[in-house]
């Protein structure tokens, strides 16, 4: 199948994070979908919330435009060609109790900083906006070889990603640990991430309240 950026550009196998599933990348990072046991998780968790009636999260679909389908039978159907609508934003959203929630879910197997790279522009820009309107963005974050979790604050993302050109490229994992929080497995959800939304809504709502006394 031929696939197209919307400005007609060929799509390339190494450029992208999102039709690679089945292949193994040799590098450090594991963008987005290429690590699916961690959205797997995630789904199962949403799933266990969206039934238990705690929160509606879904994972966002990818916006393609086919335009090219062959028919080698009359049960099934081939896709030749298709373009990519719309940059992807983020990989999650939804609502929990009042709160609109816009988050990525990523896995990196350095173990000692997490790349930038795992991000582009503008999905830090639409965490931006969603944030002007008081939504809560954050990014799991596993560490694979360690097999550790954490749910890291987007503040934490802003501050280095606006800084890279002149600092480093990476989010040390150090600060990750002081600024986010480590996120324990349990059986039901299997990744019990809005135990700590509640936290980060807390620590923002006192933010907010400590700047409205001054």
């Amino acid at each position: 199948m031929v696939l197209n950026y919307p400005n007609g550009k060929p799509y390339s196998h190494k450029q992208s994070n999102t039709f690679q599933q089945k292949h193994k990348s040799k590098k450090s990072i594991i963008y987005g979908n290429r690590g699916m046991s961690l959205e797997q998780e995630i789904n199962q968790s949403n799933t266990y919330y969206l039934e238990s009636e705690i929160a509606v999260i879904h994972k966002k679909p990818i916006p393609i435009q086919i335009v090219d389908v062959d028919y080698p039978k009359r049960s099934a159907a081939v896709i030749k060609k298709a373009f990519f609508k719309t940059p992807s934003t983020t990989d999650y959203n939804g609502v929990y109790h009042g709160y609109y929630l816009d988050f990525e879910a990523k896995e990196t197997k350095n173990t000692t900083s997490f790349p930038l790279s795992n991000f582009h522009l503008h999905q830090i820009e639409h965490m931006k906006a969603c944030v002007k309107q008081n939504g809560i963005c954050f990014t799991i974050v596993r560490f694979v070889k360690q097999d550790e979790l954490f749910l890291m604050p987007c503040s934490l993302l802003f501050q280095y990603w606006d800084s890279q050109e002149n600092g480093r490229k990476s989010i040390p994992k150090n600060e990750i640990e002081k600024a986010g929080f480590k996120i324990e497995y349990s059986l039901k959800p299997r990744i019990p991430y809005l135990k700590y939304v509640d936290l980060l809504i807390k620590r923002i709502e006192g933010e907010n309240n400590e700047q409205t006394r001054f």
